[in-house]
């Protein structure tokens, strides 16, 4: 009953995470794209920096954006932060469901660091409260008189906390929380600096005095941030379907390159208004393929035919160290059902899924843990059955 309930409230609180993520990014991207397409060209009416004409579901609309801000505030005013704000709220009560409340499979990994659940979750937390500091008063410096600069020192700053998670916790955890320190900074941009600096705006407008400039210069470049941030997170968010990434022996740096990858993107589509940079995309492509190859496994030779095994040789192995989880009716606490929907209490579904069970028992990413102790020799044999099967 406990784990029935527990896959509801997961599923309840991923569904309602990702309604409003879809919600806050999709805002992100409009106004994004709204900037860099108003037409500023002469003439235009007087106070108005730029304006629009779009047509959608089979209406026109004439959006137009102040130079300022206009002479009265309208009686309804609309703001972008809840979605922000439900973001957040939502992903670390994800958080807290899905690895804080089974530290034990989620958050440790033995053959990475043997600490105790508690010291796992005081490091994912801990990791969100630091990262934020970091980046604040890194913005707040002087450095902000050099966006590249400072742009340049988050990316370095994310990329160490990459390498000092995955060197304490397990690999998919390591990931998430580097997730979650990046969507703790965007969310903390909105709340601490993007909406008080709106707020001033609209106090200074309905004052009738001009509004502190340096409110505008902060929440603009917090604004920035969270735009080159979003391809990142959202790769971190589906991370955990592909064990190739996080599993790799070198996953923070996988992490940070194809970070890299999603931010060169995202940099060609908030400039290509004002430059010709279409060579950005096939860089950035590129350096993908390269990803792919640098994380390709090696080539292994033929087996000899003394050194085969077979299915019925493996299947002890499964029912002893994975079959706990990946059953029809899981025994192991907090599996309501088998994870990925994958029960191997059958031959014949353990071999249509031989590539996902050799990937993640070779990259020790399961069992989840090691909770159930698979030794190395146990992974050698499921190795060497998984190339049994190969024709």
């Amino acid at each position: 009953m406990e784990a029935h309930i527990a896959e509801w409230l997961n599923l309840l609180v991923r569904w309602i995470h990702f309604i409003v993520g879809v919600a806050w990014i999709g805002a992100s991207f409009y106004f994004n794209w709204l900037e860099n397409h108003l037409n500023r060209q002469a003439p235009q009416e007087k106070g108005i920096d730029g304006n629009l004409w779009a047509v959608h579901g089979g209406g026109f609309y004439h959006l137009k954006k102040f130079e300022n801000g206009p002479d009265k505030l309208p009686e309804v005013l609309h703001w972008f932060k809840w979605e922000a704000y439900m973001t957040w709220v939502s992903g670390l009560t994800l958080l807290c469901i899905v690895y804080y409340y089974n530290a034990q499979a989620m958050m440790i990994d033995p053959s990475v660091s043997d600490i105790s659940t508690i010291t796992s979750v005081l490091i994912g937390i801990g990791s969100l409260v630091v990262s934020w500091v970091v980046y604040d008063q890194l913005c707040k410096s002087s450095l902000k008189q050099k966006p590249e600069v400072l742009g340049l020192l988050i990316f370095a700053f994310l990329a160490v906390l990459a390498f000092l998670l995955t060197l304490v916790l397990s690999p998919r955890a390591a990931y998430i929380h580097v997730g979650a320190a990046i969507g703790t900074i965007m969310a903390a941009n909105v709340f601490f600096v993007i909406i008080p600096s709106q707020k001033e705006l609209v106090k200074a407008l309905s004052e009738g005095r001009v509004p502190d400039p340096s409110f505008g210069e902060n929440g603009l470049l917090r604004s920035r941030h969270n735009n080159y941030l979003t391809l990142p997170v959202l790769f971190i968010m589906i991370s955990n379907h592909y064990p190739s990434t996080y599993g790799n022996q070198y996953n923070w740096l996988v992490l940070i390159a194809v970070s890299a990858v999603g931010v060169l993107a995202r940099h060609y589509f908030n400039i290509r208004h004002l430059r010709k940079a279409i060579w950005m995309l096939p860089t950035a492509m590129f350096g993908f393929i390269l990803i792919v190859m640098a994380t390709m496994p090696a080539k292994q030779k033929a087996l000899e035919a003394s050194d085969k095994v077979t299915t019925a040789q493996i299947m002890p192995i499964i029912n002893q160290r994975c079959a706990s989880c990946h059953s029809a009716k899981p025994t192991q606490p907090g599996f309501a059902a088998p994870p990925a929907g994958l029960a191997y209490d059958n031959p014949i579904d353990l071999e249509n899924n031989a590539d996902k069970v050799n990937t993640q028992v070779m990259q020790k990413i399961m069992p989840l843990g090691n909770l159930t102790q698979m030794t190395d020799e146990e992974r050698e044999q499921v190795s060497l059955w998984y190339r049994s099967l190969e024709k």
